[in-house]
């Protein structure tokens, strides 16, 4: 009972002190409207009949602001609804204010009423949106302190208008806004929320100066690939740390909620348009069927895993070697999916075809996406053999297995390290390439690759490696100031991957738009900015040679394939057909291979360039390459 009480009393009584103060300006609103419509000619009878009903006025105003639910709402967070049920609650009580002066012969002029309720209804709003007035320019005002973190928002549209009312409504915990930035014209200016609008995303270094901004706040989820860099491009040049609202395709599908502010990270300075999937065709084809994706904890496996369970297979297998990423990707999708997915981890090795035929036996999987392969190009150069049998024998196995078990459909994830290779990993991925063709001619199961370049922040990438670095106080070490690569996020590759598995044709080889190649130099720099330093004061950029196997620039296309590239339905996919004898004596030559490896496993190389050639550059360029490598790490550790 007593914690009732305390619950109780601080509640009501501030709802109990706004009736007792909207009973009287609506009293006063009818007495002004009088005087207003009567040149203020009050007369006796008029305050006869006046002082006989007010206190009716006064109870039908308290019972109509409470039908409508008028005391529920929070004032500092009111909407236009909000409004409209102060409106409502006047009218009716002026309504019924009426018809007791009419049945009670107490009548005012009809005008009165009229009146009455505008003016009612605009003294009560006024009184709750001076309230608020107050409160926010409270927290403007706390700025001037210097104690609060000022924050520039950009972009004045719903999700930044949204935004300064959560930072006002929250107080100046996280910082107060200053200036919203916009490159609408007709909003320069203006207000949102006592907080001014003013022109020019191109003014953002500017206006940060000006106004001493601590932190930007991009505001625009439905900005596209060209206004995102753009308006990141002035972000950069400021002092200030950034973050940002998630885009729309992060909230769609449930990533980010609505709201969420986040740290601007190095894949919004490649982010492009969002992907349109064809949900009917992807939905067709996974839809109630148990999907198998080996190296399914990894960074792209478990992304496509995610994807995948958003079509509602009948049953998502995760393959995989390494059981800890299996198990969190797994516990993820619980929490996001509950009983609704059926999922199953499930260890082992794609270099033992005998486990693999037990998976398959029992679980009978219709789609296969084969995601696990070693990626590390570096690693691969010291273990050319361990190369061969984990990403072709491994795929091999697993190729089988699916032509042996009846699988609909076979996906391989391909890279563009497999054109025109210089390095053990990707002459390896070449030859999968070739053995999903040859696949695809003896089986009815439709096999087919999807070949696209590096993912950002994927396990390998430049990316943590630039970040681990920076954080260690520098260098970062990049091999060579020319050196470019293809980048896509993670997602985006995973739905690209889905898409070309929907197009499902036989032998081909899915080539994904990469967009623009990006100059690492470039990236390490951004990054650097990004986590608040300045490139070569702060953080030193050093270069270090390139890497055993490394390319200055990949390609996406053989030269052989370019006459041979078919577009689709898709822009960001195109295909390339098999190249006139591919395949010839493939499997003739796999068993020399592995009867090679077995024997002499540090002649892989050699070995595997019966298959596919690798353009190697000279030896000793490696090793003054390794050697300015191993002294930049040593350097990094003793920061």
């Amino acid at each position: 009972m007593t914690k009732k009480k305390k619950l109780f009393f601080p509640v009501l009584l501030p709802k109990i002190g706004l009736a007792l103060l909207d009973v009287i300006m609506v009293n006063v609103a009818v007495v002004f409207s009088y005087l207003l419509l009567h040149d203020f000619d009050l007369t006796p009878a008029l305050l006869t009949d006046y002082f006989k009903s007010f206190w009716a006025l006064s109870i039908f105003t308290v019972l109509s602001l409470c039908a409508y639910r008028v005391y529920h709402v929070l004032w500092l967070y009111a909407s236009s609804l909000d409004i409209g049920r102060v409106a409502m609650g006047c009218i009716t009580a002026m309504v019924f204010y009426f018809l007791y002066g009419l049945i009670f012969n107490l009548l005012l002029p009809l005008s009165v009423y009229v009146m009455g309720a505008i003016v009612s209804i605009c003294f009560l709003l006024f009184s709750r949106f001076i309230n608020r007035y107050i409160h926010v320019q409270t927290s403007i005002a706390a700025v001037e302190d210097k104690v609060y973190r000022r924050i520039m928002v950009v972009g004045g549209g719903n999700a930044g208008s949204a935004l300064v009312h959560d930072l006002l409504n929250e107080g100046p915990k996280r910082g107060t806004p200053v200036i919203v930035v916009d490159d609408d014209i007709k909003k320069h200016h203006t207000q949102i929320r006592g907080v001014s609008v003013l022109y020019g995303v191109d003014r953002i270094q500017e206006l940060a100066e000006q106004f001493s901004i601590d932190d930007i706040y991009i505001a625009i989820p439905s900005a596209t690939s060209d206004q995102y860099e753009r308006i990141v491009s002035n972000c950069t040049k400021t002092k200030c740390k950034i973050k940002m609202v998630p885009p729309l395709s992060e909230i769609q599908d449930g990533t980010r909620p609505i709201g969420e502010v986040r740290e601007l990270n190095i894949s919004d300075l490649l982010l492009r348009d969002e992907v349109k999937l064809d949900m009917q065709s992807i939905s067709e084809y996974l839809k109630d069927n148990v999907v198998l994706v080996t190296g399914g904890g990894g960074s792209i496996g478990s992304e496509l895993c995610r994807q995948i369970a958003r079509f509602s297979p009948k049953l998502l297998i995760i393959f995989d070697i390494y059981e800890n990423n299996a198990y969190e990707l797994q516990n993820e999708l619980k929490d996001r999916y509950g009983s609704a997915l059926k999922s199953l981890i499930l260890i082992g090795s794609v270099r033992d075809k005998e486990r693999l035929e037990e998976v398959f036996r029992e679980y009978h999987p219709s789609i296969v996406f084969h995601a696990a392969a070693h990626k590390h190009v570096p690693l691969m150069e010291d273990s050319p053999a361990e190369a061969i049998k984990n990403n072709v024998f491994g795929t091999l196995n697993v190729a089988q297995c699916a032509d042996q078990y009846g699988v609909k459909r076979f996906v391989l994830l391909s890279t563009d390290k497999a054109v025109n290779p210089t390095n053990i990993m990707g002459a390896t991925k070449r030859v999968t390439e070739i053995i999903i063709r040859h696949m695809a001619t003896v089986s009815k199961t439709r096999f087919m690759a999807v070949r696209f370049g590096n993912v950002l922040g994927s396990n390998g990438s430049v990316v943590p490696l630039f970040k681990k670095q920076i954080e260690s106080g520098g260098p970062v070490c990049v091999t060579h100031p020319d050196i470019t690569r293809y980048f896509m996020t993670i997602p985006e590759a995973a739905q690209l991957v889905l898409q070309a598995g929907g197009m499902a044709e036989s032998g081909a080889i899915y080539v994904l738009d990469m967009g623009k190649p990006v100059k690492i130099d470039d990236l390490a720099r951004n990054m650097i900015r990004l986590m608040g330093y300045k490139p070569d004061i702060d953080i030193m950029v050093k270069y270090v040679g390139l890497r055993p196997g490394e390319k200055l620039y990949e390609e996406l296309i053989l030269d052989d394939e370019r006459d041979r590239l078919i577009t689709t339905a898709h822009n960001r996919i195109m295909i390339t057909r098999p190249l006139p004898g591919e395949g010839a004596n493939l499997m003739e030559k796999l068993e020399t291979l592995s009867a090679e490896i077995q024997q002499d496993p540090k002649a892989a190389s050699y070995a595997l360039q019966r298959i596919v050639p690798i353009r190697k550059t000279p030896m000793q360029d490696f090793d003054v390459s390794a050697k300015k490598m191993e002294e930049a790490v040593l350097e990094t550790a003793s920061v």
